[in-house]
């Protein structure tokens, strides 16, 4: 009787957002129709210049739809109360004829580590961080506002980049959110950490969506929730005013529906920073001149030389929809002119591929230990500001963290690290050497441009060696869950990598918006 009534609240509480996604699609200044659902940055654009559409009508849209939407999805940690003015400035400015950025006018909702001077918090999902304020805003978004960007909120993720607990802390749960949902099976893993971006902009809750990612946090929920994530190479965009976990592996990207629009939000987010300054003097080199909106080309595939991995990225999944998938998107990508260098491999990836074995995890502990004080001593003002403060606030308020559920093993693990530096320093080396001796000399042998793979098998490659990724939604599996096309490459191949995935996903369209009121959906 109580899963009848719940799914009969359900049903009208969908019902109810359906009828008011209809109202708002049709609202217009002119008469003229206008879908919301799907738009691109470019469609948006079009849009306000043809006077279809003002920034607080698209506003109010996604409000509404995340007040429907969000007690069940979970993708929201909070809303800016300030959206809907910046909205009408951004309107003011389009009707004086200001000079207006490339993204002026289009909500983002940003991962609740990246830090905004505004009204919202920046907490990671944790309740030990409420109330903290930041000294000066992350230059990520320093720089989206300057394009002209709305800070629609701030998106959930798996609380503390699940670094609390990486074994029994769920991908997509927060202290301060709840559960983030799956929306195209509820019962299907939303990935993380940065799982809110993910499934806000699967959900058209929001525009576009920036991530961070320092193992697999951008790709992974981008993959599970049918988005593009776009994961720069690290210290293409800056990562000053964002809770870190490791410098030599902290990145942040875009989160979006389409490849354009992850395009054009890291043309505005990348770039040298005097706050994060080594990583991206180091990094700022590989932008193009002109930006990288001039590689979404229709036919980007066309003599690109793809490498193809098959053990274990394709053999492990046997004879699945994603593998059957796979094979035909490969026919796909011979179509439209690429050159596919099958059955090639990759020394020692069975340890690569284990962050326990490689000693990835234990170097991102560390690195956590060191960093994480740095940030909380920059703050503002700051109930904590150690990670034994952090701790100590987990184990006071059990039940708020759900402490005994899930522990802090990682914490705990992070805090406990004495006199290990040269152990480090070790690990840090080894890792280096698998990435020279693995991925690198297997892309410089045989000329790559890129790898594709298919899932997120793959991510521990980027992750371990600061390498850039864009997947793709590449379809859904026998029981409706998405999953992506992975193309990775070296340090600094951004161009090619969007020419690639590009090409892609303009040959197969295979993304889908959610159907809230499926079956399917409704029995999860």
């Amino acid at each position: 009787m109580v899963n009848f009534i719940q799914t009969l609240l359900l049903l009208l509480s969908i019902s109810l957002s359906l009828s008011f996604d209809l109202e708002l699609t049709y609202m217009a200044n002119d008469g003229q129709d206008f879908p919301i659902e799907e738009a691109t940055i470019t469609a948006i654009h079009q849009a306000f210049s043809q006077n279809k559409l003002t920034c607080r009508q698209l506003v109010d849209y996604y409000l509404n739809r995340i007040e429907t939407l969000n007690p069940i999805l979970r993708a929201v940690v909070e809303i800016n109360p300030d959206a809907q003015a910046l909205a009408d400035v951004a309107d003011q400015e389009r009707e004086n004829g200001h000079q207006l950025g490339a993204l002026h006018g289009i909500p983002v909702l940003v991962k609740d580590t990246i830090g905004t001077k505004d009204k919202m918090g920046t907490t990671a999902g944790s309740y030990a961080l409420v109330g903290s304020v930041v000294a000066r805003e992350s230059t990520a978004v320093e720089r989206l506002r300057k394009g002209g960007a709305v800070i629609l909120g701030k998106a959930s993720l798996s609380e503390w980049y699940k670094l609390r607990s990486i074994d029994h802390l769920p991908n997509g749960w927060s202290a301060r959110a709840g559960q983030g949902v799956n929306p195209y099976v509820k019962s299907a893993d939303p990935c993380g950490s940065s799982s809110g971006s993910a499934i806000s902009v699967a959900a058209n809750l929001v525009a576009v969506s920036l991530g961070t990612d320092t193992h697999s946090s951008i790709i992974c929920p981008s993959d599970h929730n049918s988005a593009v994530g776009l994961r720069p190479t690290v210290g293409l965009v800056s990562r000053a005013g964002v809770i870190p976990i490791s410098s030599r592996q902290d990145t942040v990207g875009p989160i979006c529906r389409t490849v354009s629009d992850c395009v054009y939000v890291l043309d505005e987010i990348a770039g040298f920073d005097p706050r994060d300054e080594e990583a991206t003097k180091r990094s700022s080199k590989f932008i193009p001149q002109g930006g990288y909106k001039q590689f979404l080309k229709e036919d980007g595939l066309k003599g690109k030389r793809l490498g193809i991995v098959r053990h274990p990225f394709v053999s492990s999944l046997h004879e699945s929809t994603v593998a059957q998938a796979f094979e035909r998107h490969l026919k796909t990508l011979r179509e439209k002119g690429a050159i596919l260098v099958d059955d090639l491999e990759i020394s020692n990836i069975g340890e690569i591929l284990n962050p326990h074995h490689s000693g990835e995890l234990t170097a991102m502990l560390a690195d956590f230990k060191h960093a994480i004080p740095e940030y909380l001593e920059g703050l503002e003002s700051s109930p904590v500001r150690s990670l034994a403060d952090i701790i100590a606030f987990n184990e006071n308020n059990p039940e708020l963290e759900k402490t005994n559920e899930y522990g802090q093993d990682g914490f705990i693990e992070a805090e406990n690290m004495h006199g290990n530096e040269e152990e480090i320093e070790q690990i840090v080396e080894h890792l280096d050497k698998l990435n020279k001796e693995g991925f690198e000399k297997m892309m410089e042998e045989n000329k790559l441009d890129a790898m594709v793979t298919p899932g997120t098998k793959a991510i521990p490659v980027m992750a371990i060696g600061g390498y850039p990724g864009i997947t793709v939604p590449a379809g859904y599996d026998e029981h409706g869950i998405p999953f992506g096309m992975l193309f990775s490459g070296l340090k600094g191949t951004e161009p090619k990598l969007i020419e690639s995935a590009y090409g892609f996903e303009q040959a197969t369209l295979a993304r889908k918006p959610p159907l809230f009121d499926s079956p399917k959906w409704l029995q999860g």
